[in-house]
């Protein structure tokens, strides 16, 4: 009773998949490779802070690395004839060093009011704006209810809301949050507003509904079909004689 588990982590493999992908046979090389990819996504989120980037995603093979950056504002990632994404590429390769080829690839998000990440950071600038922490919940559940795709919403907001002098937790949802349901698509994110009277966490659940079962997706077998038909034609007669 009361222990959390992230949404993300107790969905893996299920739902979810993992933003590292690679695999290595020595324990040196796999701390080397969880060292990297942090300071990738550090250097990565500080440099596209305005790009509305909502993840990051690090595939490595033996001789590239392949890096996904899921963005609703393309254009700032790319730059003026792909002056930026250049730039920041190379910036990567010097990180991982020249071992491996870096690879940069961009994904556009389609909806940017439902995506849990860049709802949750969007209300911790507007906190750091001095804009009301209600009025703003309130705005992005009614824009994520708003879109067909999003079944449910939850925003909990937690720290010195209003500058009040102790900290406390407001809750807001609509719509459907089964935290509990595996088999429910739901994303998570959560995100820090530094305002003058302190931090204040954001953390967003949104629901998209129900994922399709496996038992759905499995094929049935076709029906059987005889090579010969039967004839029925004496079982008739048999039953129309009458009995000796």
């Amino acid at each position: 009773m009361g222990h959390k588990v992230n949404p993300e982590c107790l969905r893996l493999n299920i739902s979810r998949n993992w933003s590292s992908r690679w695999y290595v046979p020595t324990k040196r090389l796999f701390l080397q490779y969880l060292q990297e990819d942090r300071k990738v996504r550090e250097f990565l989120q500080k440099e596209l802070a305005s790009a509305a980037v909502s993840r990051i995603v690090i595939e490595r093979s033996a001789e590239k690395i392949r890096i996904i950056i899921h963005t609703a504002r393309p254009g700032i990632l790319i730059g003026r004839r792909g002056e930026n994404i250049q730039r920041l590429q190379e910036a990567v390769q010097k990180i991982v060093g020249t071992q491996q080829q870096v690879t940069l690839k961009n994904e556009d998000i389609q909806n940017p009011a439902i995506e849990a990440q860049l709802v949750a950071e969007s209300l911790a600038f507007q906190m750091e704006k001095r804009i009301a922490f209600r009025r703003a919940m309130k705005r992005a559940i009614q824009q994520a209810m708003d879109s067909k795709d999003c079944k449910g919403i939850k925003v909990v907001c937690d720290g010195r809301l209003a500058g009040s002098e102790m900290t406390r937790r407001e809750v807001y949802k609509m719509g459907k949050i089964p935290l509990s349901t595996l088999r429910a698509n739901i994303q998570f994110g959560m995100a820090t507003a530094h305002t003058t009277a302190g931090c204040i966490g954001t953390k967003v659940w949104v629901c998209r509904g129900d994922l399709i079962s496996m038992e759905r997706t499995k094929v049935l077998p076709r029906p059987r079909v005889l090579s010969e038909p039967v004839s029925v034609a004496p079982v008739a007669a048999a039953a129309a004689s009458p009995a000796s």
